[in-house]
């Protein structure tokens, strides 16, 4: 290990310890460079193909011809007999309006809230701008869609309301600030309601038309969209709190807070007050981000690099924990779930993706996404129904200012798959032993006989970013 003069560990050291960490671990992977198509236009879309930094693609198994130089597609490793990963980056997106806070999806159009005061909307999937909406204060530091509905909040700590209209140009028209804004002069400006500091995060419970939001002022609040009044204000967290979900199928709030707790409340019967029904706490280190995946599972992504995951019971519905996801290096800043696949954005600058086994707690991570050079911020997915195998679109953004669109696709156990979807062709001399076959231009595949593949590995982690983390967990080394 390379040691300072004054005997402490230093930056390289660091990072060929990353190196070797890398390399000894079971699911590596190739690290692959942008190769960016750049004009004058700072709004040009540049899209990233899959390549090694070597300039080499990555590897197919053996019992598949070499793929064509122009797929994308990368095929994740796994060395376990479960179904396979494919995953490539469509599009990287660099903008000169700073860092993109939060992402949302809803109808077809991705929206994203930045340092700047315009909400951006991108047409599924290939992120062509469909228009944008300006308020009259930026910061936008959490953003949330539903139906024509767009909810951002703002630096000023007041949350405006959106009403979409999408057709062929994109047009949205401002109904309404959370808390309304008095007409009146002798009147103060400033509402008993309203967030004393940054609203973090939102959640809206559809079958009441509630929106939750929550703040760095430790309390939540539960706003009516339809007369947009403040139903309820509650002190939840001794810190601040950094996400919030609900639960829909009974209206159950979760909220996650730096001070390490996870707490599930309950609307009282009749009323519009809020009861704190179980406090989950595993850990001490502060909670970043929660998803809740099918209402019974429910995951919490954590400061010290670890995801928890509780199940609800059956009969009591109740919460026990289920325990944990471990890869991440650094702190898991944001989650998203759709159906038994978890999404995690990471300080560590990567994306896994896990998934869990049906009817089971037992979790595995198919992939690693590593084309981010600064810690992952925020994340969407959405559901992408294909003709053969599963889909999704991901969308990530990082504090290297980057927007980035993922297409994953996961294979089930056996799959006839036409070979250009693959862009492959046959091998004449494939041994017709093999289990999987070449049958009238499609491919049988068979997960059973993947083989472990060894992948280029390099330091994905910024040596400058690194330094400054290093400095703030250790100030006085």
């Amino acid at each position: 290990m390379n040691m300072g003069y004054d005997g402490k560990r230093t930056l390289w050291s660091f990072i060929d310890g990353e190196r070797e960490s890398l390399q000894s671990s079971p699911h590596r992977l190739s690290v692959k460079s942008d190769r960016q198509i750049s004009t004058s236009d700072p709004d040009n879309l540049l899209y990233s193909p899959s390549r090694s930094s070597t300039g080499n693609y990555p590897m197919y198994p053996s019992f598949l011809p070499p793929p064509s130089p122009d797929s994308p597609w990368t095929l994740s490793p796994l060395q376990t007999p479960s179904p396979s990963l494919l995953y490539h980056c469509i599009a990287s997106l660099h903008r000169q309006e700073g860092t993109i806070y939060s992402i949302a999806v809803s109808k077809g159009l991705v929206f994203t809230g930045s340092e700047s005061s315009r909400i951006r909307a991108w047409r599924q999937p290939d992120c062509v701008e469909r228009g944008h909406v300006k308020a009259s204060c930026g910061h936008v530091s959490s953003i949330l869609a539903h139906g024509n509905m767009l909810f951002t909040s703002h630096k000023d700590h007041k949350v405006r309301v959106w009403n979409l209209f999408l057709s062929e140009n994109f047009k949205a028209k401002k109904i309404a600030n959370l808390p309304r804004t008095s007409t009146f002069l002798f009147f103060p400006k400033t509402c008993t309601y309203q967030h004393k500091e940054r609203i973090s995060c939102m959640a809206y419970y559809h079958a009441e038309g509630l929106l939750y939001t929550g703040s760095f002022d430790k309390t939540v609040k539960a706003w009516r969209v339809l007369d947009h009044r403040c139903v309820d204000s509650f002190l939840a967290h001794e810190d601040n709190i950094n996400s919030v979900v609900v639960n829909q199928e009974d209206g159950c709030v979760f909220t996650g807070s730096s001070d390490g707790c996870v707490k599930i409340w309950r609307r009282v019967y009749g009323q519009s007050s809020h009861t704190l029904t179980m406090t989950l706490k595993f850990q001490m280190s502060p909670v970043n981000a929660l998803a809740l995946s099918s209402s019974c599972f429910l995951y919490s992504g954590s400061s010290d690099g670890f995801i928890n995951f509780w199940e609800k019971e059956k009969l009591s519905y109740r919460f026990n924990h289920g325990g944990f996801l471990q890869g991440h290096r650094f702190g898991v800043l944001c989650l998203d779930a759709i159906e038994k696949l978890i999404f995690s954005g990471s300080e560590d600058t990567t994306i896994r993706i896990w998934r869990r086994e049906e009817g089971s707690c037992f979790h595995e991570c198919l992939a690693v996404l590593d084309a981010h050079r600064g810690p992952v911020k925020c994340l969407a997915a959405s559901l992408e129904i294909g003709k053969v195998v599963m889909g999704f679109l991901l969308y990530s953004a990082g504090l290297d200012q980057t927007f980035k669109v993922w297409r994953v696709k996961v294979l089930p156990d056996q799959i006839i798959v036409p070979l250009e979807a693959l862009n492959v062709q046959r091998n004449d001399n494939d041994d017709e032993d093999d289990n999987d076959d070449i049958i009238n231009n499609n491919i049988v595949i068979s997960n059973n006989n993947m083989k472990a593949m060894d992948y280029e590995t390099t330091p994905v982690l910024s040596p400058s970013w690194v330094e400054k983390k290093l400095q703030a967990d250790h100030p006085f080394h």
